[in-house]
């Protein structure tokens, strides 16, 4: 189960990733509208992806038999 969360986690850093390098690309033809569109979306996936990174430590901490830590 722990894998599947650290998988789901590396799949939303990517698309953070991605709509990054989206928005820079925007950015340098000068479409600043849409650079600022994949620039939220990036915040959106980076932030899913932070939360979902917490929950795949905790699980794997917990499949490991330790208590996981309070964040």
């Amino acid at each position: 189960m722990p894998r599947v969360s650290h998988g789901k986690a590396a799949e939303l850093h990517e698309l953070a990733a991605h709509a990054h390098r989206a928005a820079a690309a925007s950015h340098d033809k000068n479409d600043h509208q849409t650079a600022h569109e994949h620039s939220q979306k990036a915040m959106e996936y980076a932030i899913n992806a932070f939360w979902q990174s917490q929950e795949a430590h905790q699980k794997s901490e917990k499949a490991a038999g330790k208590e996981p830590k309070k964040t």
